[in-house]
């Protein structure tokens, strides 16, 4: 089965448009204004509404306000929510919405207690754990880490790249890849023809 494949960061609707029409599953959109992927409401509201059918809208929050969430929620008709900070399960689920918990994989990193305390998430997002930064930095973390019975429902993140996603996949075998900078011209702005080829390339057989 193909693996399903997100395109996170997405700041402009071509570069929505052009990872929909290349094969993307999800879009995913930061609401963190540390981010230089940060994104205005009222922009990713503006997106959301051109997406075609069966394309995810996902919005990514770090330790926000429950106020803020809220806001965004009314603003913008996202489907499905990601939390990158230090949220607890009731925190992420108390907006009625179907979520991911963002994990910072480390050599210490207990994936099966995070998966028994996120029971009620969607999935384990899984990035790279760098000090003090809570996301799409572009480093990838040792695969080796992830406990085999978890991989089937995971989203891999960190460090893809068109060039390293095939392999990625084969190893790892899981859900669904995630990529942010790994698919950019600059930060926040995509390259059509780097994603294009890294979604057929986490797609093929």
């Amino acid at each position: 089965m193909a693996v399903r494949v997100k395109i996170c960061g997405i700041t402009r609707l071509d570069d929505a448009l052009d990872a929909c029409r290349a094969g993307a599953d999800a879009l995913g959109f930061v609401f963190h204004p540390a981010s230089p992927r940060n994104i205005a409401p009222q922009t990713a509201a503006a997106i959301v509404a051109r997406l075609p059918p069966f394309v995810t809208s996902v919005g990514l929050f770090v330790d926000a306000d429950a106020a803020f969430v809220e806001a965004v929620l009314a603003t913008a008709n996202l489907d499905l929510l990601q939390f990158h900070g230090h949220e607890t399960p009731a925190e992420c689920g108390r907006f009625g919405k179907p979520y991911l918990k963002a994990v910072r994989v480390s050599p210490d990193t207990d994936l099966l207690e995070y998966a028994a305390t996120y029971k009620a998430a969607r999935g384990l997002l899984l990035d790279a754990y760098v000090p003090g930064v809570a996301g799409g930095t572009g480093v990838a973390f040792d695969w080796g880490l992830i406990p085999p019975e978890l991989a089937g429902s995971i989203v891999l993140s960190g460090g893809l790249t068109p060039e390293n996603v095939g392999e990625a996949v084969r190893r790892v075998r899981p859900w669904a890849v995630d990529v942010s900078s790994g698919v950019e011209a600059a930060k926040g702005v995509k390259d059509p023809h780097k994603v294009s080829r890294f979604i057929a390339n986490a797609k093929a057989p």
